[in-house]
């Protein structure tokens, strides 16, 4: 009897653990999305398209600057614990 509560303790652990791992995972995918968006639509714009498509995408911008080249501009963005930044740019 003793055997069959640590396993299925531990296959409660291991179920935890999986999904957390998949939530993450889903979640920096998402924060990559909603920051290549959100860079993308502000390259020609301002920052309030870039808060526009993050906010379409459950994330935050919460940094958004231009350059370091011109008509370039990079944006950070937070979804829960996970931040991402992408850079987009109207020169090829």
């Amino acid at each position: 009897m003793l055997v069959v509560a640590v396993t299925a303790a531990l296959l409660v652990v291991i179920v935890v653990a999986l999904a957390d791992m998949g939530r993450t995972t889903a979640d920096r995918t998402r924060a990559q999305t909603a920051a290549d968006a959100a860079a993308l639509a502000s390259v020609e714009g301002d920052r309030a398209r870039a808060d526009d498509l993050a906010g379409a995408h459950g994330a935050t911008v919460i940094a958004w600057s231009t350059g370091p080249g011109p008509d370039e501009v990079t944006v950070t963005v937070r979804l829960g614990d996970v931040t991402a930044t992408a850079r987009a740019s109207i020169s090829p």
